[in-house]
């Protein structure tokens, strides 16, 4: 139930996006679903009781649409046609390499932290992360439409 539950809730946040599509705020939409991801993270970390750790883990995978939803989107609607190809190999190696880096990066840290601190860790990372970007990249965050 535990592995299936950020499916569950990525399954639902899909259905949400496609009967209420992001029409405007599309950059807040981004850097709140990541920031709700590194919540929902934390509050699965600290959870003791299994309805939690559910709940708290489908709002993982809901979050984590809409974040990928946007980021995915973005990167088509803002790459020149000629380049759209390369770009989007380019956006999907990083994906996947970071995922990678990501799970080996979890795994270290669990081995020298344990698995709660690991976990706590991450979604306290995710958190940061978001918070620096917004700060970095206004113009992102201030991104009205996801309609090209």
């Amino acid at each position: 139930m535990l592995r299936a539950a950020p499916a569950v809730g990525a399954l639902t946040g899909s259905i949400v996006l496609a009967h209420f599509p992001l029409r405007q705020r599309a950059g807040t939409a981004l850097f709140g679903g990541v920031i709700a991801f590194g919540i929902a993270t934390i509050a699965f970390g600290l959870s003791r009781n299994i309805v939690l750790s559910l709940i708290a883990l489908a709002a993982l995978g809901a979050s984590d649409v809409i974040s990928v939803v946007v980021r995915i989107s973005l990167v088509q609607l803002q790459t020149p046609d000629d380049m759209r190809g390369r770009v989007g190999a380019i956006n999907s190696l990083f994906i996947g390499t970071s995922n990678q880096l990501g799970e080996f990066e979890s795994g270290m840290t669990a081995g020298l932290f344990g698995a709660v601190p690991a976990v706590l860790i991450g979604g306290l990372g995710t958190i940061i992360v978001a918070l620096l970007w917004m700060r970095l990249f206004p113009a992102l965050k201030a991104t009205k439409s996801l309609e090209g």
